[in-house]
């Protein structure tokens, strides 16, 4: 009897790449969903459709206004290496919304960083690669060395600070209410996206 190969994370993900678009080319996929009132991903749902439409909206705004700070941005100049960001999401969420601009500004100010984005339900074998526990989480982002490629790191669904909340209030209350997620959604407008930055500049030191 024959047993199969069980895939690396780097084959799966070798696998994902040619799949993968460019940031300009996924904010042009929101734009025409959220014109069409749709969104991403097999499931059509007022919800989702919503959702869509509200984070094209914050993804326009948040694109021109997100700022790095000098300090930051130093060290991304400084940055020597070749890596590709692959980004795994979908259309209606909420926190890559919030999250994939600044990586797109990190992207932007480094030769050194290709970003890149897959659809999540598209590439259910990817995101059950890079699980959060144990659930398909999104965004999830994964660093890959473009010369060897081996995955190097992988970030999300949150910022640090912001996982911290989630998974103590999850632990607290066992699931997020609507309150609570309003309340995150305040810490990511006072955030301004600095979490984020501060996450992903760490894995461009190591």
């Amino acid at each position: 009897m024959k047993t199969m190969i069980e895939k690396s994370r780097e084959q799966i993900v070798q696998e994902a790449l040619p799949k993968a678009i460019s940031y300009e080319d996924f904010r042009q996929l929101m734009d025409d969903h959220a014109a069409q009132e749709t969104s991403t991903g097999p499931n059509q749902t007022e919800a989702l459709t919503n959702y869509t439409m509200l984070n094209q909206r914050r993804m326009k705004r948040l694109d021109k206004t997100t700022k790095l700070q000098e300090a930051d941005i130093a060290k991304i100049k400084d940055f020597k290496g070749d890596v590709t960001w692959l980004v795994i999401t979908e259309s209606w969420c909420g926190d890559a919304a919030q999250t994939m601009p600044v990586m797109q500004k990190i992207a932007q100010l480094s030769e050194g960083i290709t970003l890149k984005v897959v659809q999540r339900d598209e590439n259910l074998e990817l995101i059950d690669t890079f699980l959060y526990n144990g659930g398909r989480s999104i965004p999830k982002l994964v660093a890959i060395d473009n010369t060897t490629g081996n995955v190097l790191t992988d970030w999300g669904p949150r910022p640090s600070e912001a996982t911290k909340m989630v998974d103590d209030y999850k632990a607290e209350h066992g699931k997020l209410t609507p309150e609570f997620k309003q309340d995150l959604q305040v810490w990511y407008n006072k955030d301004k996206g600095q979490n984020t930055v501060k996450d992903l500049v760490k894995f461009l030191e190591n």
